[in-house]
């Protein structure tokens, strides 16, 4: 039902003649994440916490958008996003069930700098994916297989993806490998920056 007095905005009149560059608490909440972050960049609290939205690929949802609205995959992200605004310590383990789901090419790029972000700040990252652009940047992998459902759940291959691209029963390392031998573009230019002492998995 929509309330008479506010017609939706949420707010009374004396809080939407309030403007901030000319805009109302309720015109921010209706910008999106990357309409906001120039509106609001001399706040560096709030500019980094945008910045952040915008490097896990959020840079469309409205700034008062529910939660309720959010599919599994964004929810994920702007749980991600809260993590990266905080302080690090280096010692936190990050589980995240295919984060790229729903994403356009760009936005995976952006959300593999934030992983490779986490990871270089000391963190381990763990990543349920079949996005091979993701795969193929991981330290080690762990393939499941060899088919999905009940044929699948072994340990198929263990490795980096050179050693799991090795792998003869290994459908990802069958997919893998022309990657891996550069026959197949790279996700717009972005190339592993693969760590020894750290995992994406």
């Amino acid at each position: 039902v929509l309330c008479d007095v506010c017609r939706g905005a949420r707010y009374n009149r004396e809080t939407l003649s309030v403007k901030y560059k000319g805009k109302s608490i309720a015109d921010l909440l209706d910008t999106t994440v990357e309409e906001a972050l120039p509106l609001l960049e001399n706040i560096p609290q709030i500019k980094q916490k945008l910045q952040t939205l915008l490097d896990v690929g959020l840079g469309y949802i409205k700034l008062g958008q529910a939660a309720t609205t959010l599919s599994g995959g964004e929810a994920q992200r702007i749980k991600l996003a809260k993590e990266l605004s905080k302080r690090a310590t280096g010692r936190t383990i990050y589980i995240l069930d295919e984060p790229t789901t729903g994403l356009h090419f760009a936005d995976v790029h952006k959300l593999l700098d934030v992983l490779q972000r986490l990871v270089s700040l000391g963190n381990t990252v763990i990543v349920i994916e079949h996005n091979l652009d993701v795969i193929k940047t991981a330290d080690y992998i762990i393939d499941l297989g060899p088919e999905g459902g009940s044929h699948g759940g072994r340990l198929v291959a263990a490795g980096t993806p050179e050693e799991v691209a090795r792998t003869r029963k290994s459908h990802t390392g069958h997919a893998l490998k022309p990657l891996l031998n550069g026959h197949a573009a790279p996700l717009n230019g972005h190339t592993s920056s693969r760590r020894k002492s750290k995992k994406i998995a």
